[in-house]
């Protein structure tokens, strides 16, 4: 057992004018719901470019905050900071992604902070209507892997979605 936090996740892409069928299908297969509205901000460090030159690949950081609360903000607020660790082995894990992933949180200006840290944010790609929209089916915080709680627990729950969404939605490992 490690002591590391992971993230399980799935990767697919579909087309938006899919997006009701997908729905309905999730709906279909759900016990409850809550309303959900997250943003998510990628910083990647200054010398990004010149990592990816030398054959590295750069650690972005990643900033996300639930924005249902309208009181909510990315100043003097809790924001959660995060970043993905190398995807384990395809041997170990070969039908979903697990990452081990470090968090930290930053309650004030998080985009400051990451600024700080030699972070700048990402510039946003333009997308026209035909854009194929991506989607992650991922456990919805970090879990670790215990006797208690396997992350066999959380791979199952994955290939579950992966399941019922197929023939709609193809959902497949990928090393990110």
């Amino acid at each position: 057992m490690s002591s590391h936090y992971y993230e399980v996740a799935l990767f697919g892409e579909f087309f938006s004018r899919d997006l009701k069928a997908i729905l309905n299908r999730i709906t279909l297969h759900s016990e409850s719901s809550r309303p959900m509205h997250t943003r998510e901000i990628v910083f990647e460090p200054l010398d990004a470019q010149h990592q990816r030159d030398m054959g590295t690949d750069p650690v972005f950081l990643r900033a996300k905050k639930e924005l249902t609360d309208p009181d909510s903000g990315w100043y003097n607020y809790s924001v959660v900071l995060y970043t993905y660790l190398k995807p384990e082995s395809v041997r170990v894990h070969p039908e979903a992604t697990v990452r081990p992933w470090a968090t930290c949180e930053v309650i004030g200006d998080a985009l400051s902070f990451a600024a700080s840290l030699g972070y700048i944010t990402q510039q946003p790609i333009p997308t026209h209507p035909d854009t194929l929209w991506e989607v992650e089916v991922k456990t919805a915080s970090p879990i670790r892997n215990t006797q208690e709680t396997p992350l066999s627990h959380a791979v199952n729950a994955v290939l579950e979605v992966q399941l019922f969404m197929k023939g709609l939605l193809d959902l497949r490992r990928q090393d990110v």
